[in-house]
């Protein structure tokens, strides 16, 4: 089994981690040479400390990574997982290209956190082979996912799907189309109004948090899971949202949007709502 990541951003590193932890080969592919270059680097780091965490099982020889700026490069694999930024249009355009290159039976997987899968599957040579997996951030510690059965699914990806979360020691949770699925329909508007509460001046993103970890007993508050996600990332969900449901609380409020613009974009910046001690 060879695996695709398309994307070497936070999200296709982490992904790249967890195939390679597991002893699996993967072909990284991104347009920036440079990005792929850090993307090593990252990945390297990644395993060390997954490593030290006890998230991989023992004796098994780490994967091989191969980086490219050619998406051809990627046509003889068992299964291809895109994983770029939460645009639409790009998605749709990465998606279209790669369906087009592999071979039929390939099982082709979005890492959307919130775009509906039936929608991208417009953008696909063969719908049916398509369907979404929502990994966490970072995926190698966080070993539970949304999967994501789009309607024109078919039960072979689905099949296809769970036997490659298996050998990724990952465990599926089976959820229907829509948008931001469970997780981010939830969160995104959390994160919003936590936002909205800082911006207002009733607390502090210290606060804020301190509220959910200790009242709640969340494991990270609202803005610093906002800040491991990326406020950029976080924005661009939101704006998602906003336009596939019409609702006006996923509008990004304006301290969202001012950080963004910023570049604070959390701890992949080093600064978001909390300071992380310089970049990745």
């Amino acid at each position: 089994m060879t695996l695709a990541v398309l994307g070497a951003g936070v999200m296709g590193t982490g992904i790249a981690t967890l195939a390679i932890g597991h002893g699996l080969p993967v072909i990284m592919v991104d347009l920036d040479e440079q990005t792929l270059g850090k993307a090593r680097g990252q990945v390297r780091q990644q395993l060390r400390l997954a490593t030290l965490m006890g998230s991989f099982p023992s004796g098994i020889a780490t994967g091989e990574l191969t980086v490219t700026t050619d998406i051809a490069d990627v046509a003889s694999v068992t299964a291809v997982i895109e994983s770029i930024t939460e645009r639409p249009e790009r998605k749709a355009m990465v998606l279209a290209d790669v369906s087009t290159v592999v071979t039929q039976g390939t099982l082709l997987v979005s890492n959307t956190s919130a775009i509906p899968i039936d929608e991208m599957a417009d953008s696909v040579a063969r719908p049916e082979e398509f369907l979404g997996i929502h990994f966490m951030n970072p995926p190698y510690l966080i070993k539970t996912v949304e999967l994501i059965r789009g309607p024109r699914t078919g039960d072979a990806a689905v099949a296809a799907a769970r036997s490659l979360l298996s050998t990724l020691n990952t465990k599926a949770v089976v959820v229907g189309d829509g948008p931001g699925f469970v997780i981010n329909r939830v969160l995104q508007r959390m994160i919003n109004e936590a936002a909205r509460i800082v911006q207002d001046g009733i607390a502090t993103p210290e606060a804020v948090d301190a509220v959910f970890t200790g009242c709640l007993g969340h494991r990270t508050g609202p803005l610093g899971t906002a800040d491991l996600i990326g406020l950029d990332n976080v924005v661009d969900s939101l704006n998602v949202l906003l336009d596939r449901t019409g609702d006006e609380g996923y509008r990004p409020c304006d301290l969202l949007v001012a950080k963004v613009k910023a570049g604070e974009h959390g701890r992949k910046s080093g600064t978001g709502f909390f300071e992380h001690g310089g970049t990745r």
